[in-house]
């Protein structure tokens, strides 16, 4: 089973600016993410930037690159915008994996890749993990996710889903059991066809309430195949804070 990998890269993140280009442990930032990709095995590995000092960085480091166009919204546009330029075939199975997640085990980009390559009805495949606090299920920043018995899924929220009906007290706090509750992982596997379908579609109106990209998928039709992740990933950087936490992991890792 081949597959390709795409990280999108971009310099201006608003907590972070030129968050790919921070130093962990001595290397950029994209180079960590890059070299979790080239271990995963992938037939290839490209980084989509609208930036040349990325660009030029990566390129130092020995990295395949693809400028795209800034105005770009999502990662999921360079990633299209890459497997376009570069004529993978609608078949193809590309990895969509961000430019800040320097933790994520290569075996993850594999099972994900795998799973679509097993299941010929789905455009999309994608990982999750079990909720166990009820803070996580809670928390409008963790994404949460319910399938079907087939393993396809049926929706994602930042509110808490599965609702438990049965709780002791109304609201938000009756919300203390997360049985059936997982987390979803932001790590998917895309056919190029089903990659070209959503970048050409507009956002729909559950997209834009949730703030959920993956929603689109589930508007025009698209399956998306949903597995436990079989390993779980480390922390990516959003902060200064994160960025501090994952380089202390990083170096504890060479101990």
């Amino acid at each position: 089973m081949s597959f390709r990998v795409v990280i999108p890269a971009r310099y201006g993140a608003q907590r972070l600016p030129g968050k790919p280009l921070l130093l962990l442990d001595g290397q950029p930032m994209i180079e960590h993410v890059w070299r979790r990709a080239i271990e995963s095995g992938a037939a290839e590995v490209v980084i989509a930037t609208d930036d040349e000092r990325i660009a030029s960085v990566a390129r130092a480091f020995g990295a395949a690159v693809e400028l795209t166009a800034p105005e770009l919204a999502s990662g999921t546009d360079r990633c299209a915008a890459v497997a376009a330029r570069r004529g993978w075939d609608e078949d193809a199975i590309v990895v969509n994996l961000q430019g800040d997640e320097p933790l994520m085990p290569p075996s993850l980009l594999r099972q994900v890749a795998e799973l679509l390559a097993r299941d010929p009805d789905a455009g999309v495949a994608t990982l999750c993990t079990p909720i166990s606090a009820p803070s996580e299920l809670l928390d409008p920043n963790v994404v949460k996710v319910v399938f079907g018995e087939d393993g396809a899924a049926l929706y994602f929220s930042r509110a808490p889903i599965p609702w438990d009906r049965d709780g002791a007290n109304e609201g938000l706090g009756s919300q203390a059991s997360t049985r059936g509750a997982h987390r979803h992982l932001g790590l998917y596997a895309y056919r190029c066809a089903a990659l070209a379908q959503l970048t050409a579609l507009p956002a729909c109106e559950l997209e834009r309430i949730e703030r959920l990209e993956q929603l689109r998928a589930l508007w025009c039709g698209l399956r998306i195949r949903i597995d436990l992740a079989q390993v779980l990933p480390g922390p990516g950087v959003d902060t200064p804070a994160d960025l501090t936490k994952v380089e202390a992991l990083l170096r504890s890792r060479k101990l």
